[in-house]
């Protein structure tokens, strides 16, 4: 009887560390001659931050923003006094609407009027809350 013989099976490839290599770094103080990402590399980023959704305003300046949903005003400001700590510990700042039942977070570089790497850095902590 013909024995089977095992096959050695190339080792599959590691899955995409989409947010795990964000949220494990910090974020970078912005000096003002930071260039913004362009549209692309915004793209490129927010492929790693589920969620998200990119914005521009009125001036043509990306964001990042996001709505949380929630059973009641508590636990809404429980999660903005999280966001809150991180933001502060990271030495970088969002905007924060919250009410009964929502929070939303509104993420950008403020002294470059656009995205870098570090608001997509915050963005994933926030995640991980």
């Amino acid at each position: 009887m013909p024995t089977r013989r095992s096959r050695v099976r190339a080792p599959l490839p590691a899955p995409l560390k989409n947010m795990d290599e964000l949220h494990k770094k910090n974020c970078v103080a912005c000096d003002g001659n930071t260039i913004p990402f362009d549209i692309s590399e915004i793209h490129k980023y927010l492929k790693k931050v589920d969620g998200w959704n990119v914005k521009s305003n009125d001036e043509k300046n990306y964001y990042l923003e996001k709505n949380f949903k929630f059973e009641n005003f508590i636990k809404s400001q429980e999660f903005v006094n999280k966001v809150s700590s991180v933001a502060e510990l990271e030495g970088h700042h969002p905007d924060i609407c919250f009410g009964w039942g929502y929070a939303k977070i509104k993420i950008f570089t403020h002294a470059i009027k656009g995205l870098a790497e570090s608001d997509f850095i915050l963005a994933a902590k926030v995640n991980k809350l």
